[in-house]
């Protein structure tokens, strides 16, 4: 393996899906000391069923233990941790000196110091290496060429961000949330305060046009046309954000990377950049840019004036089965589509492909007249052999 290939998942499905999909590593949140509260969905027994189907698939698990602890959030901390070993995780991420000593001192799963502790030279790297933890995450807001520096001298592993959110705050330690709205964003609560509509008030005087409003959120970071530049970099792992995103979101960010690392350990280049920016498109997406990757940014990396979620209804079902003497696929339907329709299928082991499908049927094999709820099961023809965990979306 190259590089690894680290992906989020905020329930069990996603996780599955991320590994299906490529991911060599998952980063998930239990339901206790993690960042991310209302994604962190997985009790132990989960925990434990995601590693056991990850190890199955050689891929890993890390879980994140990255709150910033008050004295009363420590409580339990020493048993949880050994659960979570007894579960199998292979990694905790760390934000926490108190976590990172736990994590070191009374279990044997690696230690993995989170981004929160804003690592931005080559002196903290090794002042964590010392401690004895197992791979560093670079603060977002280093450049490629700072964390190629970074890791051409460094004793333990290196991991840096390749796309999603990116946090306004420095490294995420944010205190506008907790401000604002009593949720501590460093303990799990972030309530997104920097993505809120405002108006600028000057002198008691409201400056910006009716129905115009500002925000103060940076764009999500999209690396894939730095992409080369940053496995030349040799960093050891690469991170999607993303545990509140869809099943959907998940299997298309992990597959357009995974296949831009295959092709560039196949042919040490990287061809047709207009290619993974249109796949990726089809997921649902805020504006994005380069952050920090090229160097300093500018006003251009930054929202002022618009809302930026581009939130779509393209993705409409999710593959269960599929017969191969009837040529019948099995789908769960996400969003409305129609029979009689053009559709893309694409999936772990499927490119792109281009469906037409006749009549759709319900689970009584009735003819029906449109596929309407999420959550249904509906039956349709296809000659294209699908698979299990095939996505199905409307033709862009």
């Amino acid at each position: 393996m190259s590089v690894e290939l680290l992906a989020p998942a905020g329930d069990l499905s996603k996780l599955k899906i991320a590994i299906l999909y490529g991911a060599n590593a998952v980063f998930i949140g239990g339901q206790k000391f993690s960042l991310r509260s209302r994604a962190s969905n997985f009790t132990l027994e989960d925990i434990k069923e995601g590693c056991d189907f990850a190890h199955k698939h050689n891929a890993k698990i890390h879980v994140t233990c990255n709150i910033l602890p008050h004295e009363d959030d420590l409580e339990g901390l020493k048993e949880y941790l050994l659960e979570l070993e007894q579960c199998g995780v292979d990694a905790i991420i760390c934000a926490s000196m108190v976590v990172i000593d736990y994590v070191l001192k009374y279990t044997k799963m690696e230690c993995h110091v989170s981004t929160q502790e804003s690592t931005l030279n080559q002196k903290m790297v090794d002042f964590f290496t010392d401690l004895g933890v197992d791979r560093v995450v670079l603060g977002r807001e280093l450049s490629i060429a700072q964390a190629k520096k970074i890791k051409e001298n460094s004793k333990v592993e290196i991991e840096m961000f390749i796309h999603g959110g990116m946090c306004v705050s420095y490294s995420g330690r944010c205190m506008l949330s907790n401000n604002m709205t009593n949720r501590d964003a460093n303990r799990g609560g972030c309530a997104h305060s920097c993505r809120w509509n405002y108006d600028l008030i000057v002198n008691d005087d409201k400056i910006n046009p009716d129905g115009q409003y500002f925000q103060m959120s940076s764009k999500d970071l999209c690396s894939i046309r730095d992409f080369k530049a940053i496995l030349n970099s040799k960093v050891d792992s690469l991170k999607i954000e993303g545990r509140m995103k869809s099943i959907h979101y998940i299997a298309t960010v992990v597959k357009c990377y995974r296949m831009m690392i295959d092709e560039f350990d196949e042919t040490g280049d990287i061809k047709d950049y207009d290619y993974y920016e249109n796949f990726l498109s089809k997921a649902e997406n805020r504006l994005t840019s380069h952050g920090f990757l090229r160097g300093m940014t500018t006003t251009t990396e930054q929202l002022y004036n618009s809302r930026s979620e581009n939130p779509t209804q393209d993705f409409v079902g999710i593959v269960l089965d599929y017969d191969d003497n009837t040529q019948m696929a099995k789908v769960e339907v996400r969003n409305f589509f129609l029979p009689h329709s053009k559709l893309e299928v694409f999936g772990p082991n499927l490119a792109d492909t281009i469906i037409n499908i006749e009549e759709c049927y319900n689970e009584d094999l009735e003819v029906i007249d449109a596929c309407r709820h999420p959550k249904d099961i509906v039956f349709f023809k296809t000659s294209v052999k699908l698979s299990q965990y095939d996505m199905i979306r409307w033709v862009k």
